[in-house]
């Protein structure tokens, strides 16, 4: 599902995402839509690609944003039919929980 994703959100200068994306197909259209990969190789990989460190660490801000929402039963579960309403409300969720902190 990342490359359809990739065709509709755009421009961007880096996709960082974790080893379950490490695909030579994925990279390559990366490559050639002048995109960044930053995925860390698989433990099986035998060709080592570099991969830039502090952007991939920035990763884990997003990581522990989304474990908060979770916490919030509204979103884990999605009580809202519609899509505005459920960006509405993970939008509040997101206000509150880093003005918390």
């Amino acid at each position: 599902m990342a490359e359809p994703l990739l065709d509709v959100i755009k421009p961007i200068k880096r996709l960082i995402a974790d080893k379950a994306y490490d695909a030579d197909r994925l990279r390559e259209k990366l490559i050639q839509n002048n995109i960044e990969p930053v995925i860390p190789g698989r433990a099986a990989r035998a060709v080592a690609y570099p991969i830039n460190k502090a952007a991939y660490r920035r990763r884990n801000i997003i990581e522990r944003m989304f474990c908060k929402l979770k916490n919030w039963k509204r979103i884990a579960t999605r009580y809202d039919r519609l899509a505005i309403n459920f960006l509405a409300a993970i939008a509040l969720v997101a206000i509150v929980t880093q003005w918390l902190k």
